[in-house]
């Protein structure tokens, strides 16, 4: 790999890094607030409006201007909303403010990789970015767990530097001022990002047009015969792992008895198996071969199910790891597949905010029925049933989907053979 494709690593590995750390950091500001427990899903809600409400413009602005200049920007916002959160804005407004940021910045994040490397190393460049992504979210729940801590927190706060008074009083305080250095970082190797020398559109004025360019870009995407396959996979992934976030916080509490700090590590352990898969996909999953995954996505779906019958934590921790690996194995050659039929379809920014779009539609809609079962004072079990049970029938109408193109394929290819 080419130097420069370390750098956009290591800007996106300390971007995911403060936003995960951020999350864990925003759940314990709305418990001091003693905000009802349905809240903390909303967080992920408001995080995630931006990409489906901006989806029409911020592809357009990731290919308005070099790539690094894009992420530079989204990483400034990202900022103005830990600051906000910092000078008590309400946590669910704050986050909305970095989901802000992090709308713009994705469509550069992925799209710079189609512009940066060709088509043969986009697998093995997804694994590792997923991976390393993977990577941020482990180390960002554990040390946002870590800086909650009491005896921590207290340790820190303890802390004074000399002549200055730096204000920082409280535990939420104290986790901001981390998160907002790890941004600082990511903004600093952003600017060290090359630009690919790939001509830039000029960014169109009317809202009108770029809506509509965005719909015509959607429509080709769900009607081209692999884009909507892997459309479909990564939309239900991204859904299924946000809701599965806050699933294992509240599964953890009831059935191993973990409070928030302990519990918020164990998404850490869903993370490394997310890793492990990812990697493994990297190096044994070609483009071409990457459609051959999706049963995995039914598998997952059953597996979940086993959580209903763990009480222990030593068996919790294999069968996390499990999940998330199955998941990382089939998500990062859908993903790079996606990004290939995309990149040649309508280019790459546009692409990607079209991916964006679906795949948040789909966290918004399943932590907004996750939110609705919480209130509903449904038994964390049932969902979990439910939720397994969802995903695997969603996996199998996919594949069945896909099964049915394919032989619509070879019907065409077989009557164009039979005419010559």
């Amino acid at each position: 790999m080419p130097f420069g494709f370390y750098l956009i690593m290591a800007a996106q590995f300390f971007s995911a890094l403060a936003d995960n750390t951020l999350l864990i950091a925003a759940i314990a500001a709305l418990r001091e607030m003693r905000a009802p427990t349905e809240y903390e899903p909303l967080l992920k809600t408001f995080f995630t409006l931006s990409y489906v409400v901006l989806a029409a413009f911020v592809g357009a602005f990731a290919d308005s201007m070099p790539k690094w200049r894009v992420m530079f920007i989204s990483n400034a916002i990202k900022i103005v909303g830990c600051g906000m959160m910092f000078f008590a804005v309400h946590p669910l407004i704050a986050y909305a403010v970095v989901g802000l940021g992090a709308a713009a910045y994705s469509p550069a994040k992925y799209g710079i990789l189609t512009e940066y490397l060709p088509p043969r190393q986009l697998v093995i460049a997804n694994g590792w970015i997923e991976g390393l992504t993977v990577g941020a979210i482990i180390l960002g729940v554990v040390i946002g767990g870590t800086l909650i801590k009491p005896d921590v927190a207290q340790s820190f706060l303890a802390y004074d530097f000399p002549i200055i008074d730096t204000g920082v009083d409280t535990v939420g305080e104290m986790a901001l001022c981390f998160v907002a250095g790890f941004y600082l970082l990511a903004s600093l190797f952003n600017l060290y990002v090359p630009d690919t020398g790939v001509d830039h559109k000029p960014l169109k004025k009317n809202p009108v047009y770029l809506i509509h360019e965005f719909n015509h870009c959607l429509t080709l995407l769900w009607r081209d015969k692999l884009g909507q396959i892997s459309l479909a996979v990564t939309t239900l992934f991204w859904g299924a792992g946000a809701t599965l976030q806050f699933i294992v916080i509240k599964w953890s509490e009831v059935a191993l008895q973990l409070d928030l700090s302990r519990s918020s590590m164990l998404q850490g352990v869903v993370a490394i198996g997310v890793a492990l898969g990812a990697i493994i996909a990297a190096k044994a999953i070609t483009l071409r071969r990457s459609v051959r995954v999706i049963p995995l996505g039914i598998a997952m779906g059953v597996i979940v199910l086993v959580m209903n019958f763990v009480g222990e934590l030593w068996i919790a921790i294999p069968l996390l790891i499990l999940i998330g690996g199955l998941s990382g194995f089939f998500v990062v050659p859908m993903n790079a597949l996606l990004q290939h039929r995309g990149h040649i379809l309508m280019g790459a920014g546009h692409s990607i905010a079209v991916q964006n779009f679906n795949e948040n539609l789909s966290i918004l809609v399943m932590t907004g029925l996750y939110y609705l079962m919480i209130k509903a004072d449904l038994p964390i079990y049932l969902v979990i049933t439910l939720f397994g049970l969802f995903v695997s029938s969603a996996m199998y109408l996919v594949k069945r989907r896909h099964e049915a193109n394919q032989q619509a394929h070879d019907d065409v290819s077989h009557l164009d053979d039979s005419r010559h």
